[in-house]
């Protein structure tokens, strides 16, 4: 049995101390790239800046024989890139029982360890895939003098991860985060949809017959196949102080749909998504950054609020202490956003109104 006081002892000898908070810095889009293709490759240092989150993707997408090449591509684009202040460089290692993950680990950590600040970790069982990672960084970050922890982001690709989830959201505190996996997880669940993320049109409910006519016209409503995956996601994530997000949207034509899935996402808790298409990185920003009306609505209830007590009526509605909270919630976001955003700043700003109230 492990001492409470030792969860926040370094794991090897030299390692850098593990945070006691994960930084709340903005990742509404973690864009994939491909580190073994040369175009993509060539993209990147344009992408800094436009995107929160870099990530070199090694696992799914990369076929066998390019491993080492897109192992060792990450290796030299982040050697070669100033990634500024605010776009976070990420990778997404092969799993862990793969031949390669072990040497992804290795290298990244002590080649490049002091510039990597996620490592995704996919198809995550439970908190023991967490603790193995956990140890292995702590090693090499130790054998590489790097000076802060690198963190860990774990994929829910499968039942048991799923039946884990809180498990793993509290395996260490290199935990950053969770992501949903929807294609592998429904394949492991043995779902009846061959879609990767978003809804399926024969998950409904249908109107009741109208007047008896069970053949008359009666109205349906497509149903969202990974709202229960979610919000179980979103209460372990916000019950241990990291951060879920909504996973890849496959269908990059369905630019409607994608926006109604990561608003769902959203809604629910999520702070942002991956996104495998640059098209699909505008709809990110504009989903996961609360919008103006939302932000003032927020500043005038924490005004008319006062000292956070009692209960006020607001445009006809009754704003409480609960109500404050919530609001909270928009303008910490809002306030987060705006510091890396100078149109977001000038976005969320009193209004003349505003100000002068």
């Amino acid at each position: 049995m492990r001492s409470a006081k030792d969860f926040f002892a370094p794991l090897a000898v030299g390692a850098p101390s593990p945070l006691r908070e994960v930084p709340a810095r903005p990742s509404r889009m973690i864009h994939f790239f491909d580190p073994s293709n040369p175009k993509m490759a060539a993209k990147v240092p344009d992408m800094v800046g436009t995107v929160d989150v870099l990530l070199g993707n090694l696992e799914d997408a990369v076929k066998a024989e390019n491993k080492e090449a897109a192992r060792q591509g990450l290796v030299d684009i982040a050697q070669a890139t100033d990634l500024g202040e605010h776009t976070q460089l990420w990778t997404r290692v092969n799993a862990l029982d793969s031949p390669w993950a072990l040497d992804d680990l290795t290298t990244l950590v002590t080649e490049i360890g002091d510039r990597l600040d996620v490592v995704m970790v996919p198809k995550v069982q439970g908190p023991e895939d967490i603790h193995y990672v956990d140890r292995l960084l702590a090693q090499l970050e130790a054998k590489a003098g790097v000076q802060r922890p690198i963190l860990v982001h774990a994929i829910l690709e499968t039942a048991r991860g799923m039946a884990n989830v809180e498990a793993i959201a509290g395996a260490s505190p290199r935990m950053q985060g969770i992501s949903l996996g929807p294609a592998d997880l429904a394949a492991d669940r043995r779902m009846k949809t061959t879609r990767v993320g978003g809804g399926h049109p024969g998950y409904l409910v249908r109107q009741d017959p109208q007047g008896g006519d069970v053949d008359g016209p009666r109205a349906v409503f497509q149903q969202d196949l990974w709202h229960y995956t979610i919000a179980r996601m979103v209460d372990a994530c916000a019950m241990h102080g990291i951060f879920p997000y909504y996973g890849p949207f496959g269908d990059i034509k369905d630019v409607v749909a994608c926006e109604d899935q990561f608003r769902n996402a959203f809604l629910l808790g999520c702070v942002g998504t991956w996104t495998l298409h640059p098209v699909q990185i505008a709809i990110a920003k504009k989903v996961f950054s609360p919008s103006a009306e939302d932000v003032a609505h927020a500043r005038r209830v924490k005004e008319a609020m006062g000292d956070g007590t009692g209960a006020v009526m607001l445009d006809g509605k009754m704003e409480d202490d609960a109500s404050l909270k919530q609001c909270l919630v928009i303008l910490e976001l809002a306030d987060r956003l705006s510091a890396n955003d100078p149109e977001l700043a000038e976005l969320y700003a009193p209004s003349a109104t505003e100000a002068g109230a």
